[in-house]
C-alpha cells in the first residue's frame, strides 16, 4: 500500500508539474470570418497544435486584417495564421514575426496572355491593359505586379489595370477585353483546365515569379521569446501530425502537399519590394481597406 500511494504521488507531482508549465494561448487566422468556421476548417489542426504543445490553444474570431493587428496590439492575441502581405503590415504595426512557414507547393504568380495577342514578352505589355485579381492579394496582384517590374515595366505608370475574380478576369482574356492577366499561376491553370473546348495553346505564361514566400505562423511582441520557442520547436517536431490537422478540411487544400519550416522575417522582404513597386512604399496600410 505504501510504494502504491508513493507511485500515485509522483504521478500527481508530474501532472501538477506538467499543468504548471502549461500555457493557454488565443489563436486567429487572417482570412477565417466567424468562431463557427475557426472550429470546422481550422479544428483539428488545433487539435494537433494542443497534443504537440501541451499547451491550449482557444480560438479567436477576427473580420478583418486589421482587427487582427489590432488584436495583436492589444495583447488580446498570440499566434496569428496569416499570408505573406498581411503578414509585411502587421510586422510594421505590432512588430510580430513569423515563427513557421507554412510552405505551399507550387506558389507562384504569372502574367498570362493570349498566343495570338502578339504580346511575346512583359515589355510588350506597355499601354496594354492587365487585370490582377483581389486588391492586396500577395500572389494576385503584388506578385504579378513585381514580375512586371523585374522585367522593367512599371506597374503604376505604364499599363492600364484592373481588379477583378480571377473567374473574371479569365473570361476577359479569353474575349479580349484585357490584354494580360496575372494570377496565381496554380489557380489559374486550375479554372484553365475547365476550359476544354480551347486548344491547347489558345493562352501562354509569359513571364513568373520564383516561389513565394510562405503563408505563416506569427507570433506577437508580447509573448515571451522561450515560449515562442517553444511551440516553434512543438511544431516541427511534430510536423506530420500539424500538417494533417491542417490539412484535414477541404477549404485547406491549397496546402496538400505542405512543408512546415523554421522561418525569419528577412524571409518577407521580397513582399516589402512588391509593395513599393505596386506604389505602397509604407506597407504600413492594408492595401484595399
Amino acid at each position: 500500500m505504501k510504494l502504491r500511494s508513493v507511485l500515485a504521488g509522483a504521478v500527481l507531482a508530474v501532472s501538477a508539474a506538467f499543468a504548471a508549465h502549461a500555457e493557454t494561448w488565443k489563436l486567429a487566422v487572417t482570412d477565417v470570418e466567424g468562431m463557427e468556421r475557426l472550429q470546422i476548417e481550422w479544428g483539428p489542426f488545433k487539435n494537433a497544435l494542443e497534443a504537440a504543445t501541451g499547451d491550449t490553444f482557444d480560438f479567436y474570431a477576427v473580420n478583418s486584417r486589421t482587427a487582427a493587428a489590432e488584436a495583436l496590439r492589444g495583447e488580446t492575441v498570440d499566434f496569428v495564421i496569416s499570408g505573406p502581405a498581411e503578414y509585411v503590415v502587421i510586422n510594421k504595426l505590432t512588430n510580430a514575426t513569423p515563427i513557421i512557414g507554412l510552405g505551399r507547393p507550387d506558389y507562384h504568380c504569372a502574367i498570362v496572355v493570349r498566343a495570338d495577342s502578339g504580346i511575346n514578352t512583359v515589355a510588350d505589355l506597355k499601354g496594354k491593359k492587365v487585370a490582377f485579381g483581389d486588391i492586396g492579394s500577395t500572389s494576385n496582384m503584388l506578385c504579378p505586379m513585381q514580375v512586371l517590374a523585374d522585367y522593367g515595366l512599371d506597374p503604376v505608370n505604364d499599363i492600364e489595370k484592373t481588379h477583378t475574380s480571377r473567374n473574371i478576369a479569365h473570361e476577359a482574356l479569353k474575349n479580349g477585353d484585357v490584354d494580360a492577366l496575372g494570377s496565381n499561376a496554380g489557380s489559374w491553370l486550375n479554372v484553365r483546365a475547365k476550359e476544354t473546348e480551347l486548344p491547347y495553346g489558345f493562352f501562354k505564361m509569359i513571364a513568373r515569379s520564383g516561389d513565394l514566400p510562405n503563408d505563416m505562423i506569427m507570433v506577437g511582441a508580447h509573448v515571451p521569446a522561450e515560449a515562442a520557442t517553444a511551440v516553434q520547436q512543438a511544431i516541427i517536431a511534430n510536423k506530420d501530425s500539424i500538417i494533417a490537422g491542417i490539412t484535414a478540411h477541404e477549404e485547406n487544400d491549397k496546402y496538400v502537399g505542405m512543408d512546415l519550416v523554421e522561418i525569419e522575417d528577412s524571409a518577407y522582404d521580397y513582399v516589402r519590394s512588391m509593395y513599393s513597386n505596386a506604389g505602397y512604399p509604407q506597407f504600413d496600410n492594408f492595401i484595399g481597406d
